[in-house]
Formats: C-alpha cells, sequence, structure tokens
C-alpha cells in the first residue's frame, strides 16, 4: 500500500501536498515563476437542451 493511501489521502491531494512543499523550497527568483505557474483557471459552460446558455470564468 501506498504511503499516501495508508496516510488516508487520495492521490490529488498527495500530489498537492507534495508540489506546495517542493515551490516552498524554492529559491526565490523561481519561486516566483513556479507560483505563476500555479494558477488555474476553469472555464464552465452551462448546457440546456444540448445548447450552452452561459459562461462564466472562475
Amino acid at each position: 500500500m501506498s504511503a499516501w493511501r495508508a496516510a488516508g489521502l487520495n492521490y490529488i491531494n498527495y500530489s498537492n501536498i507534495a508540489a506546495k512543499l517542493l515551490r516552498q523550497a524554492l529559491k526565490p527568483e523561481l519561486r516566483t515563476e513556479a507560483l505563476r505557474r500555479n494558477e488555474t483557471h476553469i472555464k464552465v459552460t452551462k448546457w440546456q437542451d444540448g445548447k450552452p446558455i452561459k459562461e462564466s470564468t472562475f
């Protein structure tokens, strides 16, 4: 059994924790670039009757 699973985590949670710790360990000049890549953009489109009705970005 994987250590992360034995600790009660799923792979996504484990991966997020590992990535956060890695970014914290970087030198300051590399950390800012890594933090910029950490941003997530999600596009959500609601559908009704097979057609998109509204788009919103989070």
